[in-house]
């Protein structure tokens, strides 16, 4: 069975970039090639290039924004996007 891992993308800043990412972009996945797949096929529609500052895998959830971020998360144990909501 192969094991599920958090990821947390942030972006580079740009005028593209949509407003719902400028914190960043919670990603469960099997590996990072899984996650980026879901980051661009579900979050910039294989329309746009991703262009991602950092990506911390394993993030631990207390290093999160309390006030913003947390409060509006799906699950994070279950493949997909847990943040921003509306991705998955």
């Amino acid at each position: 069975m192969n094991k599920l891992i958090r990821f947390w993308f942030t972006f580079e800043q740009s005028l593209a970039l949509p407003p719902s990412l400028k914190l960043g972009c919670g990603i469960t996945g099997y590996s990072y090639e899984d996650a980026l797949t879901l980051l661009k096929q579900k979050v910039f529609k294989g329309n746009e290039e991703v262009n991602i500052k950092e990506c911390i895998e394993n993030i631990n959830l207390t290093h999160l924004d309390s006030n913003h971020i947390l409060p509006n998360i799906l699950p994070p144990n279950f493949r997909g996007i847990w943040y921003p909501l509306g991705y998955n």
